[in-house]
């Protein structure tokens, strides 16, 4: 083996493979490889330098001996993360990690995932950017330092299981505001005033008395039925006509932030499923030219677009629409953001020949869907602008005047693609002057509505305008809130918790800078200033780490605690001393001893607020012969010895099930076990054999290498693949 390229997925591995001759092996880093340990600050700070201490994740340890290994036989190492800041990360831990100078190792980066662009990435390889891994690496330190010094302040004056960030507390202050807004709107009443002449044209009031009406004018039923009333009685004429030619432009390709509120608002997609979806569709998947990558890399925030691109979608445009459907130049974009990232592209399609037809072919459903858009944005953008004409009619009375509009297209444009759901109004022929019949005219009571409570769509739009997280963060932050409770998405409507309340207001009062868009976007844009090499990283980290920690100390004296405690009048049957309270948790209330943390004594309650006590078995406890008890979990019920806490020996309520193939690493059971992330198969010898596998293990073994198979149930396929990372074996099969 002569050339060592290292990229972080296993997919975009296999697709860069096949692009590639044997002189070439391209492995895959599994994403980070060494962070912050997950136990520890990991940050050493003295004399005001802050020195990070990374580790090598248990999961990636055996990633990391592999690529030692590689990296020895190989001539030249290539790193060939993805081109952002925490690809470039990524690539510095890389070559920590396998003992190599990050600045020694040629760094190659690509913005798609095709022959041409991985071919002219090798020849043009840089070195690894130390300005954009300091900005990174300033990111991930002011994120540890306020989640791990202000997230245990949190959960000491409020409520276990809380946290803070500097993206996901600004955030929350956002939809808590929207909250407020709404809570304390109060409804104005106004109407409106609907008018039909000569059968069929509707009309709307334009003025009263010569004073044009805006849409709260008419606040009053008094005034409603005075207009209606009058103009019952009265006699009306066209007294203008105008004509208007008007011009509609198409909008910009797809970047990160609209990708995701489009995605949202014309495919239901929620943030996140929106971006695992993009990746695939980068990383490499099948089409009618081998597997390769659809689209450009997904996670920008520029509006760029490669000229070979726009030439090659300027011929699409000519050929497959005509030339009156080709602008006489091309269109250029340009971002609104002063903190883009302009040296990369937009979100487009790698190949404007692989149409939404042929991709249908190849893609799943969701897929299809996701790159339709992204295709047909990016080939409207280089359309010729829609043209239309509106028409307005003033139909006069004596006191009242009110309006007609009407709208035709003249010619579709870019809307040949993008598609257009409007229906033209076509007024019928009149003449200024002519007489109009007045034959129905009401009038309608509305009240103002409050404002909208945030989508996860318009929630990004906010971000984004406000300056808050760059286009990685954005579904992140969302998901992070759902997790830690203070959020709830109900009709695709974002609702904040009691105690995103409780947070924000504490945050608000004692650490403002934390929830302060202001204060976030700037130190975004600081960031950016390191990537340049404009700013030191040591220093942005001293200025705001000093203040910060003085707030923090503070606050341990000075906040009240804000915690629930109801007391109950029963004493605490463990220590006798403390009265037992009632407490409200993450998960809901509990009983625990007020004496906490001297004293741990806990337990649950039911809802009329009695002792819920553990119904008692007919099992004996095979550590040390007390009866076993069933006692409820947030994951089902389960076994536990009624010795508690002297004895901590619990097992499942019922057997687990059995796979029929043992486990390939020792030969015990494997059995069905139940996580955080869901149902998954582990060894009965853990701790001493830690297989595990989220698939269904199968008795037959792998014809390639002989290790386990194990079969994926998904969506649309079944999936069939060796458990072996180093082979690769994998069979699908469409449902």
């Amino acid at each position: 083996m002569k050339n060592l390229i290292i990229v972080e997925s296993p997919a975009k591995a296999r697709t860069i493979s096949n692009f590639l001759g044997r002189n070439y092996k391209v492995v895959a880093s599994k994403g980070h490889i060494r962070d912050l340990p997950k136990t520890a600050f990991g940050i050493t700070i003295e004399n005001g330098t802050f020195t990070p201490k990374y580790v090598v994740s248990k999961e990636s340890k055996d990633t990391v001996k592999e690529l030692k290994k590689l990296a020895k036989e190989a001539e030249t190492i290539y790193i060939a993360t993805d081109e952002d800041r925490e690809g470039e990360a990524i690539g510095y831990h890389i070559a920590k990690a396998i003992g190599k100078e990050p600045t020694e190792l040629p760094r190659i980066v690509f913005h798609e995932i095709t022959k041409s662009a991985i071919k002219g990435a090798l020849d043009n390889p840089r070195i690894v950017d130390m300005h954009s891994v300091d900005a990174q690496q300033t990111r991930r330190l002011l994120d540890r330092i306020v989640g791990y010094k202000l997230s245990p302040l949190l959960a000491s004056k409020i409520q276990r299981g809380l946290s803070a960030g500097r993206v996901q507390s600004s955030a929350l202050k956002i939809i808590v505001d929207r909250e407020r807004e709404i809570r304390a709107f109060k409804p104005v009443t106004y109407f409106t005033i609907e008018a039909l002449f000569n059968g069929n044209i509707n009309s709307s009031i334009y003025s009263f008395d010569s004073k044009k009406l805006s849409k709260l004018s008419i606040n009053s039923k008094e005034m409603a039925d005075e207009i209606v009333n009058s103009s019952k009685a009265d006699i009306f004429r066209v007294d203008s006509i105008e004509t208007v030619k008007k011009t509609a432009r198409a909008q910009p390709p797809f970047m990160t932030s609209t990708l995701q509120q489009a995605a949202s608002t014309q495919l239901g997609f929620a943030p996140k499923r929106t971006m695992q979806i993009a990746q695939k569709l980068y990383e490499g998947v099948k089409t009618n030219n081998g597997v390769s990558g659809v689209i450009t890399y997904m996670r920008t925030d520029s509006l760029n677009l490669a000229k070979e691109a726009v030439e090659s979608a300027r011929e699409f445009i000519g050929k497959n629409f005509g030339d009156k459907y080709l602008p006489s130049k091309p269109k250029v974009y340009t971002t609104k953001s002063k903190a883009a990232q302009e040296a990369h592209e937009a979100i487009r399609p790698t190949n404007i020949e692989f149409t939404p037809e042929i991709a249908a072919k190849y893609l799943e459903s969701s897929e299809l869907r996701l790159y339709t858009l992204i295709y047909n944005r990016f080939l409207a953008c280089q359309m010729a602008d829609a043209k239309y004409e509106l028409q307005n009619v003033f139909f006069k009375g004596s006191r009242a005047v009110f309006k007609a509009q009407g709208k035709k297209m003249l010619f579709d444009g870019f809307y040949k693609v993008a598609g257009y759901s409007d229906k033209d109004t076509i007024l019928p022929k009149l003449e200024e002057g002519q007489e109009a019949k007045l034959d129905k005219i009401d009038a309608q009571e509305h009240q103002t509505e409050p404002p909208a409570r945030y989508s996860e769509a318009s929630l990004i739009k906010e971000l984004e305008k406000q300056g808050i997280g760059r286009p990685s963060t954005y579904a992140p932050t969302i998901s992070t809130l759902q997790a830690r409770t203070y959020i709830e998405i109900d009709k695709k409507r974002i609702h904040p918790t009691e105690i995103a309340f409780t947070v924000t207001e504490l945050l608000e009062k004692h650490f403002d800078e934390i929830v302060d868009a202001n204060f976030t976007s700037k130190m975004e844009a600081t960031l950016d200033e390191i990537a340049e090499g404009k700013e030191n990283w040591q220093e942005v980290l001293r200025e705001f780490y000093e203040p910060f920690i003085e707030k923090i100390e503070k606050g341990k004296k000075e906040i009240k605690s804000l915690k629930v405690v109801i007391p109950t009048g029963e004493k605490c049957p463990d220590c006798e001393d403390g009265e037992l309270v009632i407490r409200k948790g993450r998960y809901g209330e509990f009983i625990s001893c007020s004496n906490f943390p001297k004293c741990k004594y806990s337990r649950n309650m039911k809802e009329d607020g009695t002792k819920d006590e553990p119904e008692i078995t007919d099992e004996v406890c095979d550590k040390c012969g007390s009866p076993m008890v069933i006692k409820q979990s947030r994951r089902g019920k389960f076994l536990a010895c009624s010795a508690y806490p002297k004895c901590k020996n619990a097992k499942p309520l019922t057997p687990p099930k059995e796979a029929e193939a043992p486990c390939p690493e020792c030969g015990g059971k494997l059995l069905e076990r139940s996580g955080r992330r869901g149902k998954f198969f582990g060894c009965e010898n853990y701790p001493k054999c830690k297989f595990i596998t989220n698939a269904t293990p199968l008795k037959e073994k792998c014809p390639e290498c002989g290790y386990m198979l194990a079969k994926k149930e998904l969506k649309n396929k079944t999936v069939i693949q060796c458990l072996k990372k180093e082979c690769g074996y994998k069979v699908e099969e469409e449902k």
